[in-house]
């Protein structure tokens, strides 16, 4: 089968490689018909944070082609969505939930798909096939829509729901800071969460016009920063922190209302990050950074996708044929989406 690999910084390119056999009595192989390029994915390949060569790809919406002997929730031919962690459902981690903490497949960088070693090895989804354990749990029946909308929701789609879902439930009509940046398009999926789910004010905050435009036509309030970072915004009691700078991540806990929620989708790669501890003790910040729970979250963020309460179309994406993925994987864009014809 032919699948797309991380060669080195700077590098991918088509392979051909085996495929996949039959699955084992629990797993599933399914043909990937759409994949979303993360926000980590182009710069991981750029810069090339995990050793080469793997297959890339974890966002994805696909059609499955062979089940185990063992497998009764699933049929072959049905359109499904794979978290883009790997997950078992049955260890102890899974039956409480904490489904991204899974104890019986672990990684350096968590059991997830498109990570190469650095992931456990589970295979990327731009490939032809990718083989799924645990399929009774881990995949999920795609709601009616198009590939290329879907495929994102198994991710980034769940990473922004998670920075403003449970916060909005909690204070329903709260005000919500989305400070953006490197995670673009979880910030502007997060601006559209929270504008669907009732906040009465959502502001956001970038240096890029794109995003920025991108942000004002989901429904926020822009403010377009120019030069050094302020040490705060007025306050909000809901808090984003996107831009994966120190001075961003620093400037959204200073913005953050006396006993309110901060969240990082952006990931912060010192080794040390300085944070202003005792601001956060003193205003009684609850500060939350780590990666989405796929499989715990995706239920829900499918749910108000098939209600038309969340379109990921809305935010700025480019969809490109299968057969360009190697030109367009490193190239620039809010949101990359390859579909297959």
């Amino acid at each position: 089968m032919r699948q797309l690999a991380f060669l080195e910084a700077g590098r991918v390119a088509w392979q051909e490689a085996p495929e996949p056999q039959a699955p084992d009595p629990g797993g599933a192989l399914v043909r990937p018909l759409a994949v979303a390029r993360c926000d980590l994915d182009q710069p991981m390949a750029a810069m090339g944070f995990f050793p080469g060569p793997f297959p890339v790809g974890h966002e994805t919406v696909a059609e499955v082609v062979a089940i185990g002997d063992e497998v009764t929730a699933r049929r072959v031919g049905e359109r499904v969505l794979v978290p883009f962690q790997v997950s078992c459902g049955t260890c102890v981690a899974c039956r409480e939930g904490r489904f991204g903490a899974c104890h019986t497949y672990r990684a350096r960088a968590g059991a997830a798909f498109g990570f190469g070693q650095a992931g456990g090895g589970h295979g990327g989804a731009v490939a032809d096939i990718l083989a799924v354990p645990a399929a009774d749990h881990m995949l999920l029946p795609a709601p009616h829509g198009s590939a290329s909308a879907l495929c994102a929701l198994p991710d980034n789609a769940c990473d922004a729901y998670r920075a403003v879902g449970p916060q909005l439930t909690d204070h329903p009509g709260a005000e919500v800071l989305i400070v953006g940046g490197a995670a673009a398009s979880i910030a502007l999926y997060a601006v559209a969460f929270a504008r669907a789910l009732g906040s009465a004010r959502v502001r956001y905050v970038d240096s890029d016009e794109e995003r920025c435009t991108a942000a004002a036509a989901l429904g926020a309030e822009v403010e377009h920063r120019h030069g050094h970072w302020p040490r705060r915004y007025d306050r909000a009691p809901i808090t984003v922190e996107a831009s994966g700078e120190l001075e961003g991540l620093t400037a959204a806990l200073r913005s953050t209302d006396d006993y309110g929620f901060c969240t990082a989708v952006a990931i912060h790669f010192a080794p040390t990050v300085p944070l202003p501890l005792l601001e956060m003790y003193t205003h009684g910040i609850t500060f939350h950074c780590s990666r989405a729970d796929s499989r715990r979250l995706l239920p829900v963020v499918v749910e108000l996708f098939a209600e038309g309460r969340f379109d990921p179309l809305a935010v700025p994406t480019t969809i490109v044929p299968w057969d360009r993925a190697d030109e367009a994987w490193l190239a620039p864009a809010t949101k990359l989406v390859l579909e297959r014809e």
